[in-house]
Parts: structure tokens; sequence; C-alpha cells
């Protein structure tokens, strides 16, 4: 099979539907948590680190009035599309979101699938929490989802899944290389095996993610006093089973809140 490496990100419409296909699960959990634990109505939404798009555009044709930033022009180029091809403003904008500043506060911001993890500082870490704190309105939420690092037990070293849209099939595998928690950073390598109809190739990449203990996302959280945490959830997306962190855990949705 070609092997191509590069970034994933650069190719939005195979990233697109990898991560874009179990969708619905992640939809209902924000609207419910709006719901839920917001104290204020949730009209208007705001994602860091937006990608393709997969959520906003869902939200926008569900009535929301929605904006993004990403680093990856590419990226922004799809997710824009997409919207205006649905009728919505071109409102995803190439940006930091460790360093950005909204024209309007909004109602909720939600950030699930790790991408946090690619703040590589603390302080780029501090700076985007407060970025996102700025962006809300008062009782406002923030749904935040990432792997913290278990201090108990095995962590979690690869996770393969697949996806299929018309003619066109991925298989995605994502493995951990190596781990220096002095560091705090987490290698991987991902990869995009590709079929069409008229071609098999595979796209291969390379990323690094911040590590998070429990105790060193606390201190973390603790140093944006605006935002609290109102309840904990898991990847599972399920409003009824919420959870508590103790040494084993992994994957944790923070549902934050402006005070």
């Amino acid at each position: 099979m070609e092997r191509i490496e590069g970034h994933l990100y650069d190719y939005p419409k195979y990233y697109d539907l990898i991560f874009g296909d179990d969708w619905k699960a992640e939809f209902d959990f924000l609207q419910n948590c709006f719901k839920k634990h917001a104290t204020r109505k949730v009209k208007s939404l705001f994602e860091p680190a937006c990608g393709t798009g997969r959520l906003l555009i869902k939200l926008a044709q569900a009535g929301y009035k929605v904006a993004g930033n990403d680093l990856n022009q590419h990226a922004i180029k799809y997710c824009n599309d997409r919207l205006e091809r649905g009728g919505f403003p071109r409102s995803a904008e190439l940006g930091d979101m460790s360093d950005f500043k909204l024209k309007r506060p909004v109602d909720a911001a939600f950030n699930t699938i790790n991408s946090f993890r690619h703040l590589p500082s603390e302080a780029a870490a501090e700076n985007h929490l407060k970025c996102v704190a700025e962006a809300l309105k008062p009782g406002g939420l923030y749904i935040l989802g990432l792997h913290l690092t278990p201090t108990k037990g095995e962590p979690m070293q690869s996770e393969s899944w697949s996806a299929r849209r018309g003619n066109l099939q991925i298989n995605s595998h994502m493995q951990s290389i190596c781990t220096d928690l002095k560091k705090r950073n987490e290698h991987l390598e991902m990869t995009f095996d590709v079929y069409t109809p008229s071609r098999q190739f595979q796209l291969f990449d390379t990323m690094d993610y911040r590590t998070y203990t429990a105790p060193q996302f606390k201190k973390l959280l603790s140093k944006v006093p605006e935002l609290e945490v109102v309840e904990l959830y898991d990847f599972m997306y399920e409003m009824d089973f919420t959870i508590e962190i103790d040494a084993r855990t992994e994957d944790v949705v923070f549902i934050l809140r402006k005070k």
C-alpha cells in the first residue's frame, strides 16, 4: 500500500469521516448538558480547535448560532464551505485556541476530543482556559473532554476504528509510542488506511500530546477560578452516568461553568 507522510489535518475529507462518524452521541450530549448545567438559555456556541466543523454544522442546523477557530487552514476552509452550503455564515476563523478574543461572548463552548492536549505548555493551557472564560457569558458552559494519564494501572496504548461513507472507507489506528511524564509529553503515531474504488493508500502522521494526571489538571483549573467544575462524565456521553476521578481514571468530560 502506498504510504503518504503528512499532517492528517491537511486531509479534512478523510479526517472528517473518521472523527465525524459518531457525531450524534456528542450532539445529543452537548444539548442535554446545555439544558441541565447552564444557568442561562444556550443559543450561541463557540468551538476552539473546531477542525472540520463536524459538530458545528449539526448544531447550526439545530438552530444555534455557531463559530469556531482552528490553526489549520484546510480544516477551516472545509468547515466554512460546509457551513455556507447549509446556508450559514462562514463563521470559522484561522486562529490559536490559546490566544483569541470573541467580539461578543457566547452561551457555551466545547472541545470534546482531546484537542486541548495539543497545547504544548502549562502557559498555553492556562491562556486557553482564560480565553474561554472571557468568551463565556455568566452561567455559560465550557464542555471539555480529554484523556487523563492514570497513576495506577496500565493506560490505554492504542485505539482503532473504521468509518465508511459511500465508496470511501477508512480504517484508522492510533498508537502511543512513548510517554515522558517528566516532560509531560506523549508521542503518538496515527494512520488512515484509505480505500476508494480506484486507489488504496495510507496516510501517516505523528503528534505530541501534553499529559495530565488528575492532580495536574486540578492544579491547572485552580488558576482559572472563573470556571467551576459542576459535573464529570466519561466518553460514553450518558447523562445518567456521572463519574468521580480516581487514580485509574482516563476519559473525562469536564463540565465547567462560568461564575
